[in-house]
This record gives C-alpha cells, structure tokens and sequence, in this order.
C-alpha cells in the first residue's frame, strides 16, 4: 500500500466529505482525487515516466497537496523545496537530486530564470498562478513553461498509473544543511505510508478530524502529522498559507478545527494571545509539539490556559518522520518525547552501540519501517547513518523504566565545561522557568580555562530583567559549571522557516 493508492479507496469511501479547505473553500475527496488523475496523466504525456524526479517548490495550498499527489501517482520522485531558499540554495539541490521538472509559484520564476543556464536538464517549469496577473511571454523560460492550472484541466480522469512497489522511492528530504551540504533523505513509499498510517492510529487522527496545517508542507513534520495522515482516514485538512495566530484562532472557531500541530515558538505565540481568544480552541481535542524541545514551563503554561492536552512527540527527516509520541491512553509526561509508536523500535546505546542502562544518557537510535534508504548519492554518509538496520540519530537521551524517552540534547550541541558535560536544554529549561524570559537558547563558546563555558541568548518581557538577575536565577536551580556566564539579550532568536531556533547563528555570533 502506498499513499496515493490510499487517496484513492479513500475517495471511493468518503467522495463528498471535504479532503480540505482552503481560503475557506471546501474540496472534495473525489474532486482532489481527480485533479491528482488528471495531473498524472498530463505529466505522463509531457514524458515523465516512473522514476523521474521532479521538485516541488510550493507554499501551502491546493497545488500543493495536487502537486505531490499527482507526482506520487505517476511513480515521480518528489524532492519539496523551501521556496524561500535562495537560488544558490536552490540550484544545489535541483542539481544534486537529479530533477527534470519543477513545480514552482509564478512569482518564483524570476529566481529560476537567473539559474536556468545551470540547469540543462530541467526540461519543464510548471508555474502555479499566485493571482499575480504576471505575463509569461516576458520570461525567457517560456519554452518551457507550462501552467499547473491548464494541465489539470486538460488532464485526463481515465488515468492509468503505473504498479508501484514498497520500496520504490517516493520523495528525496533535504535536510536543513546546518553541517556542511545539504543531504538527500530517500523514503521510500513504505517509508511514507507506514509512518502516516501510524501516526494516525496512535494520535486517534480519524474521519471525525479537522487538523490545521500551519506548518509549512515541504516540512516532513507537515507532511505526516498535518496532510497525510488525517487524508489516510478521511480527515479534513485546513490549509494555513503561513502560521499567523490570529488566523489560527479564526480558522479553529469558525472551521471547528479538532487537531492543531505545531513547534514550541508557535505555541509560545498563541499562548501570549490567550486573553483574547480562549474560547477559539474549544473544539480543539488534541494539540501535538515537534520540530524542536518543547520546554515543560511553556507546556504546562499552554495547557492551563486553553485546557487542552499537549501530546510532544519526536522525528527527523530520516525517519519520515515520527518515531516517538506522548500517549493518548496514559499519562503524558512533561518533558518526554514519550514512548515508541507502534512499529517502530528506539532504543538509547553508548558508542559502541551497546544499549545503556535505563536512565543513562547516550545517543538515540531508531528502527522501523520508516527508517530511510540511505542519502542520495551519498554512500559514506548513509554509512554513519544506518548501521545494521539502526538509524543513528545524532540526539543525545535516556529512557525512564516505563519506556518514556527523553531528549537530552543534540550530540553535537554538547557544551564540555572542565571536563563536565552540559546539556543546553537543561539549562535553558531553567530559564524557561524565570516568569519573565519567553524565549531562551543556550550554547558552548570557547574558554581558556574551561575549554568551553556556558552562554545564553534569552527573549525577555521585562525591560528591567537584569544578566545578573537571570543568572542569580540559574544559580539557585544549577550546578555552578552549568550556570551560564554570559546571558546575552535580544529581541527574538534567530529561526527557521519551521520556527525552530538556528542554535548555529548564535554560536557564531557568540564568538564574533
């Protein structure tokens, strides 16, 4: 079974009931499964065959949730872009993953008209029109151009898709490229398909639900938790363009929205708009916390004002992406990633990857079903990376004698001071817990005594919170090698397009 096969006997099941709603516009299980036919069939006689690999370069939206549906159908590899990547950035991964066709907005044509010449073997740009009313003839990419729109009108709903087989490669995951280039995460149609599937059981995402998708969908977070999950069982999917928390709060009330997923700094913004719109979040059952460490002081606080549960769970790019949830059926507990899904095994092992005793810290690795094939083109890395079935994850946990796990934090984000580990988000824990620090991020930067020593980056609400009174705070809940030296103010942390923090911008700027 696959994700697009999955459409389909959806469609046949629940053919009027809404797939999603966009822009307050409700869209049909059997309409979307026709624009995914007929999309496939277009792309079938422009010449793409099974295999092929083809860029998806989208904000949220139908075309979208089109695009990689009908690119899947067809048996296209589909490789999502950030669309606010640079055209540097841009023409890395369009050249590193092989890709023939892109799928992009019409406003980002310009991006692709500086970097054509680089790309020979992109024979296709299929423009989606933003409302621009911009003039393709004034493109010299014309030749190429194709528009999205006309392509599934023209399309046709007798499409014949190819047989794919579960191991059959689906979509090429990027990662953010916080080390070095930027390497190609294969998942398979299994890896996509079972990880949806999973998901969906263990977070009871049913035909009942009606998950907002804020998150941006060429996140893998998005991806699974927010679009192909609730589509596996009938659920309606509310498209969000961008996280905005005034139009969460609408969209919740007046779409009586069930699930919303985001990251820590999402939450930590709607919580500042509690006052106001409390009772938006009535029909809310369930809210689920990934992408980053969701610090327990912001989880607790979250939960009492809207009196809803919080469910942290946790994934990478590699693993497609969940591999730990906070249980439905059990106590939830603040500060864990919670326990294993079901199909899918972690486990915490010491370097030689031996497995450590319960409640020792070591490095988090995973085993499943949806554990990648390897990184494109990239053998030695895929080497590190999997080891006799195992994904090594890089995170440093420990795992409690229930079988909750823990996130200490990333191995490589370890601060060794004297001698001592210190783990940032133990610290930044701490902070979270000062009444007046919103946002707060910890890292190592070198001292002649200690090797390294301990700095922090904090986001506060009070213009006469003090350095000296933070780290009086973090005195009397730290060891003294824990305790920062250095607690630097500013007015937001640096981040990502998925809201989490870039730890790596401020350990530069720290020793500038």
């Amino acid at each position: 079974m696959n994700l697009s096969d999955q459409l389909s006997i959806t469609a046949k099941s629940y053919p009027k009931k809404a797939a999603y709603v966009f822009q307050d516009k409700e869209t049909s299980y059997m309409e979307l499964e026709g624009s995914v036919r007929k999309l496939a069939s277009r792309l079938e006689q422009l010449g793409y065959k099974k295999g092929d690999h083809v860029a998806l370069i989208a904000g949220n939206s139908p075309y979208y949730v089109i695009g990689l549906y009908g690119a899947l159908r067809l048996g296209l590899v589909v490789i999502p872009i950030n669309p606010l990547y640079t055209a540097h950035e841009m023409t890395y991964i369009l050249k590193n993953g092989d890709v023939k066709a892109v799928i992009t907005m019409d406003v980002l044509l310009e991006k692709f008209e500086a970097i054509a010449d680089q790309l020979p073997e992109v024979n296709h740009y299929i423009s989606c029109e933003s409302g621009a009313q911009l003039n393709f003839e004034e493109h010299h990419l014309s030749v190429k151009l194709k528009s999205f729109t006309r392509l599934v009108e023209e399309g046709s709903i007798e499409f014949n898709a190819p047989k794919l087989e579960d191991e059959d490669l689906a979509i090429i995951l990027y990662t953010s490229g916080t080390t070095g280039k930027p390497k190609g995460a294969m998942l398979s149609h299994k890896n996509l398909y079972s990880n949806a599937k999973d998901v969906a059981d263990y977070l009871t995402i049913n035909g009942e639900d009606r998950v907002i998708a804020a998150l941006p969908m060429f996140h893998v977070f998005c991806l699974t938790v927010a679009l192909n999950a609730p589509l596996m069982n009938g659920g309606t999917v509310l498209i969000m363009p961008k996280f905005s928390p005034q139009e969460v709060f609408r969209i919740a009330d007046e779409l009586q929205a069930t699930v919303f997923a985001g990251v820590p700094t999402m939450y930590n913004y709607l919580l500042y708009s509690v006052k106001e719109n409390k009772d938006d979040f009535k029909t809310i059952r369930l809210c689920i916390s990934g992408g980053a460490a969701m610090p327990v002081a912001l989880l607790r606080e979250f939960e009492k004002a809207f009196e809803v549960q919080l469910s942290e769970g946790y994934g990478l790019s590699e693993a497609a992406p969940v591999t730990c949830f906070n249980p439905l059926d059990r106590p939830r507990k603040p500060g864990s990633i919670g326990t294993s899904i079901v199909n899918v095994e972690n486990k915490v092992v010491d370097e030689y990857g031996e497995e450590v005793e319960i409640g020792e810290v070591g490095e988090l690795i995973v085993r499943g079903p949806n554990v990648m094939q390897g990184y494109y083109k990239m053998p030695e890395e895929t080497e590190v990376a999997l080891k006799e079935g195992w994904l090594y994850t890089g995170d440093m946990a420990r795992m409690d004698d229930e079988g909750y796990f823990y996130i200490v934090d990333r191995k490589k984000d370890m601060i060794i001071v004297g001698g001592y580990n210190v783990y940032p988000r133990e610290v930044e824990e701490v902070l979270y817990a000062h009444p007046n620090v919103t946002e707060a991020a910890v890292v190592g930067v070198p001292d002649p005594g200690t090797g390294e020593a301990v700095m922090s980056y904090a986001v506060v609400d009070d213009p006469s919170v003090t350095e000296e009174n933070l780290i009086e705070f973090c005195k009397g809940q730290l060891v003294k090698y824990k305790v920062p030296s250095i607690i630097e103010f500013l007015d937001e942390l640096p981040k990502n397009t998925t809201g989490k923090i870039l730890r790596r911008n401020l350990r530069e700027k720290a020793v500038q």
